[in-house]
């Protein structure tokens, strides 16, 4: 009998999101219900621990920053829905903010198997730490995990949201450590009259394929 633990399957870029449906604090919530909104789907390991609570309180933080951009967030862990309020409840008492976005409550794993969030070389029953960027059209458009130990940036999710909404409005790549209101490069020419022609179109050129612009 084979002992191997299978591999986390794991959702891919510019695919589908896995669809679901999942007790969460505000009740059933589906993906699908969000369509039209970009969606930040998040997992933490467990309620009540200290790396988590810093992220949800950084999270709260930014939350109505993030619903400006229209971007939807949801939470997740293999807690219950109990837990989860408790721990809400907890949040909001000691730090002062409000978490106004559902958690799910995943005891049954559904979601976080869907998503690749249980990794048994760090936890058989806890999710690690992933950030899921859906788009409108809830497709994937970015992922990141992080170890269970470290908390993660807010600042960097909500800059690539940014990044990628600046994408999908204006057709442009962002550079390295690229922020709102900085320069974004132009796609590549794909021709060599094109090539040519970029020396004189205007843009800020470096070479043929290194051009940038303002937005």
């Amino acid at each position: 009998m084979s002992t191997e633990v299978a591999e986390p399957s794991l959702p891919r870029l510019n695919a589908p999101a896995p669809a679901f449906t999942a007790p969460s604090t505000h009740g059933p919530i589906s993906l699908s219900q969000f369509k039209g909104k970009w969606v930040i789907l998040f997992s933490h390991p467990a309620d009540f621990t200290p790396v988590c609570t810093t992220e949800f309180v950084e999270f709260a933080k930014r939350q109505d920053e993030l619903a400006a951009k229209n971007v939807q967030l949801i939470g997740l862990s293999i807690d219950s829905v109990y837990s989860h309020i408790a721990w809400v409840r907890s949040i909001e008492h000691h730090f002062k903010v409000a978490i106004k976005f559902p958690l799910i409550a995943d005891l049954d794993m559904k979601v976080a198997h869907a998503y690749g969030m249980i990794h048994p070389g760090a936890a058989s029953t806890a999710t690690v730490r992933c950030v899921f960027v859906i788009d409108p059209d809830q497709n994937v458009r970015a992922m990141v995990y992080y170890p269970m130990t470290n908390g993660r940036s807010i600042d960097e999710i909500v800059r690539v949201v940014d990044a990628l909404q600046t994408h999908v409005a204006k057709q442009v790549a962002t550079p390295a450590n690229w922020k709102p209101g900085e320069k974004v490069i132009v796609p590549p020419p794909a021709t060599l009259a094109d090539a040519k022609a970029r020396e004189t179109a205007g843009y800020e050129y470096t070479e043929w394929y290194f051009c940038k612009k303002g937005v």
